[in-house]
């Protein structure tokens, strides 16, 4: 029915001045090198030292195809063009674009020969944003050129402060042609829901073509297959001469739900539309409810999913790569899977990037990730009510809701990102970011489509002011670029954060070391500045912001400390990220906060540096991801201080069975000498939060937070454990440490420390690195190459034996030649040895 040949191989790349060629006439005069499809100028060009949207680019391919028979159509699908294109086959024009969002299917059956040659011309961009337009902008925007309203393209890459560069042009999505016969799904449209009584119910729409002389058939087979059985409906289409039409709806009785992956299985059921013998359609499809309330700009974007409360919490999606944004299938699955280990459950496509592929919405619902879809627009006054402008965002919108429109990963649509804060900060009216493209059409689309989902018509929005974090949906970065202190996270009273905590995160030696330094690379390098993000116009950046909360916590002169000792800084850096978005999560996550939750921007950096990813450019985590990972867990622990109330254990069970486990509390004098503790058994109810007072659980007051401050601390560090078991030594669940003090950070030898290690093998198919320490050891970090730690980041209580599991990378040898251990107050490295049999 479909022969699909995406066409890869052989593509060449030239460039002219802008207009210079008008059509493909003269091609081979240019000077042709090669290039990747789908791919970028940047990707083809890593030697480009010129803007992008300056030039005028080709892309070309020569190609052989069979004749189309009669009975046939060939269709040439360009999936995503950037932006301002044109299209020649042999010579001959067949499109012009103005929209990289757009896909586009093209009918070539007449044109095609035995040997062609397909040609795509990338205008420039920068002589067209130079043009004084009209409607003039009501506002404007430091963020990026604010003519870039009238083009449907990505900011990422324009926006000089945080996304220089390179902008992404060219075919950036595949390039196909398609072989079709017989009858044809043109659109499919599969909406799962579920009945009162617990049923799944799947409307089935269906949208065909009779190609040649093709029959109608008889009846189409839906069939659904899943956990709970088969199922069949027999639908009879309705054609109206070559197009036909077909609908219905069928049962699924006792369906088992989707569930986000810290809650539960993300379930899906198989579904196949066939005519006869033929397949014409696969999909999945995962039946959930998503629930949020009537008053949300108000009370916050609490979502319910399956009648659960749950907590929110991941990071802002960036394209993987800005050279290459359409990745491979292991690529995409090993990011994604990264954000379901580090306790993720929520990404957002923002306004200022890109549409993401089928594979990425694919693995999204099979992986269990919700997904925050932004339209494609953000800051910028656009020009609605212009038709064309309208028709092309209508079409967009359309496209992009078929494609997306009852998955069960996709939870919130929202209009885009900081249009209502732009102009509210401008101190204009209100009323100007809530015209008929945010209240009308985009609410009239989403209703055509069925998403029954959230919309919001912006983010941040809510309340008198949309920037007020104490309603509706915020930006939240009281803590981070405002300084605030940490206590501001409650005197806040966030009640949904669409971004929050952009923090120059720093990234381990192994990745500054790819970073090109003439001179070697160091934090006030222009190498290492240019990774760094700032707010355009700004007289300071996002490495300022860090080395703020460094001094607060640590009570370091961050410029003092670079002179004096950089690997302590660096350590420091990397450190201090973690601990404040694990201590703003922790607050948002606790049982008594009004938090639904929350998204970091973003979860991976564009380029090489300290920016705001919690992993690197690279996909390697940083300190703040394993950091954060730990409060964002589906069974985690965490401490909060309340002041005059002592200390509170924190308990979270995402999950959906019960918790039956040991709260441990241990008290050290010298991050030593253990001078209290105690345990309690607790029972945590599935999809719950506990929260247990320490002194309570010691059973006597013990100043545990260092408040009342009658004479000298009694403990400098407070430690909390999760545990399997009532016994000592029990399975670790998860941990946590407060320091009452101050955080132990002066670095000793291991032998200060008392830290040993050994290399263990269990029965011969399992390793594990022994750590054990005599003091507290903070934030180890464990490399072993060629194999993975199973936790990173974590912090050695003093007595207590821990167990790190080590895992195989493909090709490595049968067991880890050596162990290399680091900490935060570890002054050298620890290297462990294996022993060999």
């Amino acid at each position: 029915m479909r022969q699909t040949r995406e066409l890869r191989d052989g593509w060449e790349l030239a460039e002219t001045d802008p207009d210079e060629l008008e059509g493909s006439a003269r091609l081979d005069d240019l000077d042709w090198r090669p290039a990747l499809v789908p791919g970028t100028v940047a990707g083809a060009r890593p030697d480009l030292n010129v803007d992008p949207d300056g030039r005028d680019w080709w892309f070309r391919l020569r190609f052989a195809a069979d004749a189309c028979r009669s009975d046939e159509q060939l269709i040439l699908c360009l999936d995503g063009l950037a932006t301002l294109s044109e299209v020649f086959l042999n010579g001959q024009p067949l499109l012009s674009s103005r929209s990289m969002f757009a896909a586009h299917e093209l009918d070539v059956s007449a044109v095609i020969e035995p040997s062609n040659e397909l040609a795509i011309c990338f205008r420039a961009l920068a002589p067209q944003l130079a043009v004084r337009r009209r409607p003039r902008a009501r506002w404007r925007t430091a963020l990026v050129n604010g003519n870039l309203r009238f083009f449907r393209t990505m900011l990422l890459g324009r926006a000089p402060g945080f996304a220089p560069g390179p902008a992404v042009v060219g075919p950036w999505r595949p390039v196909r042609l398609e072989r079709r016969a017989g009858p044809v799904l043109s659109a499919v449209a599969l909406r799962p829901r579920v009945a009162a009584d617990g049923s799944g119910v799947l409307a089935v729409q269906l949208t065909g073509t009779l190609i040649g002389e093709a029959g109608l058939p008889e009846t189409l087979l839906v069939s659904i297959a899943g956990p709970t059985g088969a199922h069949e409906l027999r639908l009879e289409p309705d054609a109206r001469g070559p197009q036909f039409t077909a609908a219905g709806e069928l049962l699924v009785p006792g369906v088992q739900l989707w569930w986000p992956h810290t809650h539960g299985e993300p379930t899906q059921y198989e579904v196949t539309v066939s005519a006869g013998e033929r397949e014409l359609h696969r999909a999945h499809v995962g039946f959930r409810t998503i629930d949020w309330p009537s008053d949300w700009e108000n009370a916050g974007l609490a979502l319910r999913v399956n009648g659960v409360p749950v907590f929110a919490r991941g990071a802002v999606w960036t394209p993987l790569d800005m050279t290459a944004p359409d990745q491979p299938e292991p690529v995409v699955r090993a990011a994604l899977e990264q954000v379901v280990d580090g306790g993720m459950n929520m990404l957002r496509i923002a306004g200022i990037g890109c549409y993401e592929t089928e594979l990425f919405h694919d693995l999204c619902d099979e992986l269990g990730i919700l997904v925050w879809q932004d339209f494609m627009l953000a800051n910028l006054d656009y020009p609605a009510g212009e038709p064309d402008w309208d028709a092309e965002f209508e079409a967009e919108v359309r496209n992009q809701l078929g494609r997306l429109a009852g998955r069960p990963s996709l939870a919130v649509l929202c209009g885009g990102s900081e249009v209502a804060q732009q102009v509210a900060m401008l101190g204009l009216d209100p009323d100007l970011a809530r015209g008929p493209l945010y209240t009308e059409t985009l609410p009239r689309l989403i209703a055509e489509a069925d998403a029954r989902v959230p919309y919001l018509p912006n983010s941040p929005w809510g309340g008198t002011l949309p920037f007020r974090p104490g309603q509706g949906v915020a930006n939240y970065y009281g803590v981070g670029a405002y300084l605030r202190e940490l206590s501001d996270v409650r005197l806040s009273d966030v009640k949904f954060a669409g971004e929050c905590l952009a923090f120059s995160n720093v990234p381990d030696d192994e990745s500054l070391a790819k970073i090109e330094a003439p001179g070697g690379l160091v934090p006030h390098h222009p190498a290492w500045k240019a990774g760094v993000p700032r707010d355009a116009g700004a007289g300071w950046d996002f490495e300022d912001v860090r080395d703020h909360y460094l001094q607060k916590l640590y009570g370091e002169d961050p410029v003092q400390l670079r002179w004096s000792d950089l690997r302590r800084y660096l350590n420091l850096s990397r450190t201090v990220t973690g601990e404040v978005m694990a201590e703003v999560f922790g607050e948002w996550r606790r049982a008594g906060s009004a938090c639904a939750g929350g998204l970091v921007l973003w979860l991976r950096d564009l380029k090489p540096g300290a920016g705001w990813g919690v992993i690197d450019h690279t996909g390697r985590p940083k300190m703040a991801y394993h950091l954060l990972r730990r409060v964002l867990a589906p069974v985690a622990v965490w401490i909060t201080d309340e002041g005059l109330s002592g200390m509170t254990a924190h308990v979270a069970n995402d999950g959906p069975g019960s918790l039956e486990a040991t709260l441990r509390v241990a008290l050290y004098r010298d991050s030593e000498v253990r001078v209290d503790q105690a345990s309690l058994p607790i029972e945590l109810g599935p999809h719950s939060v506990g929260a247990y007072d320490l002194e309570q659980i010691v059973g006597h007051f013990a100043d545990i937070g260092f408040a009342y401050r009658f004479g000298p601390p009694g403990h400098d560090v407070v430690a909390v454990s999760l545990e399997r078991g009532a016994e000592p030594g029990s399975e670790l669940i998860a941990n946590a440490f407060r320091f009452p003090v101050a955080r132990p950070a002066l670095a000793q030898s291991a032998a200060a420390l008392g830290l040993v290690g050994s290399i263990v093998s269990h029965d011969g198919a399992e390793t594990s690195l022994r750590l054990r320490c005599r003091r507290l050891v903070r934030d180890v970090r464990v490399d072993a190459p060629g194999w993975l730690a199973e936790e990173q980041a974590f912090t050695l209580e003093p007595g207590v034996e821990r167990l790190i599991a080590l895992t195989p990378a493909a090709g490595a040898e049968q067991q880890p030649p050596a162990v290399t251990v680091t900490a935060l107050n570890l002054r050298d490295p620890l290297r462990v040895a294996a022993v060999s049999d």
